[in-house]
């Protein structure tokens, strides 16, 4: 696997959080779990994870800036590089004992994400990206679907919990869209459904309220396996107003016109 010393700083940091997460998994009933509210849980082993994260990602870039879903934002010396990570991205999968959760790790430079990883640890599936050097699951490349017809394409989004006031927004968006496709997934980790579509395996993806570290990795992963992707409105951007949509080059605009209500 050859990439910059930055990838691989990522890949070893997710690889060591993907086995304290794992080892915790199989124990599942004995973790000490808090509420930070409906549907959003927070475990003993989310915060290890970024614990491990931070560790080994300052220990080797001491000046970068973090951003962690736990640990909130520091402030690096280099105020042109910044972390960004989620250390279990599908928390409540995981504390359901359900094996569809990732560990994601992006690296910003100048407001553009230029490295990102995504570890699906139960599966052993690594997806990793650096800016114009294309997408990977492990030792392969990857690249988008070449689907080109609705009614064949299968699509991901996530339905809105607990306190989420998008929720009228999303049904409305299904009643629209399932008419005319396959079928829609919610799996529940926003990192793999975009590392999923980057595989090919769903041919779009669209959701809101979405956080910077749930989402900043799987989008150079969509980008450098061909795909396309915006905000759902015009003049959005994913990272800053936490909606997205995205897909293959045949579908993208469809999928973004059904989702905006324009078709």
């Amino acid at each position: 696997m050859q990439g910059s010393a930055n990838l691989n700083v990522m890949i070893k940091a997710a690889r060591k959080a993907g086995r304290s997460l794992v080892k915790d998994f199989r124990e599942v009933e004995n973790l000490q779990v808090s509420s930070k509210g409906p549907g959003d849980f927070v475990s003993k082993a989310d915060r290890e994870a970024e614990r491990l994260i931070r560790e080994e990602l300052m220990g080797a870039r001491p000046t970068y800036g973090f951003l962690g879903e736990e640990g909130g934002e520091t402030a690096g010396a280099d105020p042109t590089r910044r972390w960004i990570v989620d250390p279990l991205d599908g928390t409540t999968n995981f504390l359901h004992g359900m094996p569809h959760w990732s560990v994601s790790i992006a690296l910003e430079h100048k407001g553009e994400i230029v490295s990102a990883v995504v570890f699906d640890a139960a599966k052993d599936e690594l997806f990793w990206a650096e800016k114009g050097a294309g997408a990977w699951m492990n030792d392969k490349r990857m690249r988008v679907s070449g689907r080109r017809h609705l009614h064949e394409a299968l699509f991901a989004t996530g339905v809105p919990f607990g306190a989420k006031s998008t929720l009228p927004a999303t049904l409305q968006d299904l009643a629209r869209l399932m008419p005319t496709c396959a079928g829609v997934r919610r799996l529940g980790s926003a990192a793999l459904d975009l590392a999923w579509v980057a595989a090919g395996r769903y041919d779009g993806y669209w959701e809101r309220e979405l956080k910077a570290w749930d989402m900043a990795a799987g989008l150079l992963l969509v980008r450098e396996a061909g795909g396309m992707l915006s905000g759902i409105r015009d003049g959005q951007d994913p990272l800053e107003s936490g909606s997205v949509v995205c897909g293959n080059d045949q579908l993208f605009d469809p999928l973004r016109k059904i989702i905006r209500g324009e078709a």
